[in-house]
């Protein structure tokens, strides 16, 4: 027998459905639209646009729904997710109504480990999509619970906080950053002075800040931390020549963003500024946009609106023009009953009373004064 012959193999195992698997997540693509990008009327003399690129237009309602797609194809594509996997996550937020949305689109069984005082309306939004809720006493510790359950159940753990920032292609495919700049094309200032994001995972800001750096724009990326948040510490630590992974912080009020302790996928490298947005002015602005701009956005959108306030005002005492882009991340509708509910915030301490009425004096008379 000729030793350079190849022996003859069986088909690879598993590959006719990951292949179908990759062509469905592909095709839900291709039926979708892109998000709409909202060009938000400021003062005109300003000459400062503002725009808000609505992610929670997207099928299983958020930003979410982009990373949910990546982590599937990464998994697909590295052979960690076949034909019946279980999908497991923790995740009690957005992530895991997004995941579970591909799941069921796959035919895969999704579990999503959750705290127990999760809310009802929230493990609903992933019952109503085909996922399980495990819910567990300790929030703590979510992350190694659901590590026991993928391995138990030969599973496989989508892991966000370690693969969000590994799994998007940075340098285009589609992703958040190539479609803000396609639909920046034509506006008056294409390429815009400040990209605005807020980190959960860290793996949008990652995305936006390596695209940026990528194609050679001048824009700078700035992130608003919730109080307490480790990403403001893990960042100044980096700046500072230490280890941004030694920090600690506190849990987050702020669904969505904010850590107590800064996760693998936070790049802190390619942003150019953090800065702590009190959570009242997370709600505040929040509201404000809502009864502003008619858009009902959660409250990491109102973080990421009080940053651009900020942003807006530091370019006008500069004289600068130019342009500022940010995302909605969600619907209002996830959050009747928290952060649009007084009660709530009462029992939550979130009071934001001192941020009423900054956004529209500002918009008045062009002075912010921040409490």
């Amino acid at each position: 027998m000729d030793s350079t012959m190849l022996p003859t193999l069986p088909p690879p195992a598993g590959r006719a459905w990951v292949n179908q698997a990759v062509l469905a997540l592909e095709a839900d693509t291709a039926r979708s639209a892109d998000t709409h990008l909202h060009r938000i009327g400021l003062p005109a003399h300003w000459g400062i646009e503002l725009y808000l690129k609505d992610e929670s237009t997207h099928r299983s309602g958020s930003l979410k729904h982009r990373l949910a797609k990546s982590l599937f194809l990464y998994g697909l594509v590295n052979g960690w997710i076949t034909e019946g996997t279980t999908i497991v996550e923790s995740s009690s937020g957005s992530t895991a109504v997004s995941e579970a949305y591909f799941a069921r689109l796959l035919g895969l069984p999704f579990v999503a480990v959750v705290a127990a005082t999760t809310s009802e309306q929230k493990i609903d939004l992933i019952r109503e999509l085909g996922g399980t809720c495990h819910l567990i006493q300790d929030a703590a510790a979510v992350d190694a619970e659901a590590r026991r359950l993928a391995a138990e159940t030969g599973g496989h753990y989508m892991d966000q906080f370690t693969y969000a920032e590994r799994a998007t292609d940075w340098r285009g495919n589609n992703n958040i950053a190539e479609s803000i700049f396609s639909q920046l094309e034509l506006e008056p200032h294409p390429v815009p002075a400040w990209v605005v994001a807020g980190a959960g995972t860290g793996g949008t800001s990652a995305t936006l800040g390596r695209y940026i750096r990528y194609h050679q724009h001048e824009s700078r990326l700035a992130v608003g931390d919730p109080e307490g948040s480790a990403f403001l510490p893990a960042w100044t630590a980096w700046n500072d020549g230490g280890d941004p992974l030694a920090v600690t912080g506190a849990p987050s009020r702020i669904e969505g963003i904010g850590r107590p302790l800064p996760e693998p996928s936070f790049v802190p490298s390619v942003i150019d500024l953090v800065q702590t947005v009190p959570d009242g002015a997370s709600v505040a602005a929040m509201r404000h946009l809502s009864g502003w701009a008619g858009l009902h956005a959660g409250p990491s959108t109102g973080t990421n609106m009080w940053q651009i306030w900020r942003l807006v005002a530091q370019m006008r005492a500069a004289g600068q023009q130019g342009s500022v882009v940010s995302l909605i991340c969600d619907g209002a509708e996830r959050y009747a009953g928290s952060h649009y509910d007084a009660a709530w915030l009462e029992r939550a301490g979130i009071d934001t009373t001192p941020y009423e009425g900054v956004i529209e004096a500002f918009l008045a008379d062009g002075d912010w004064v921040e409490p």
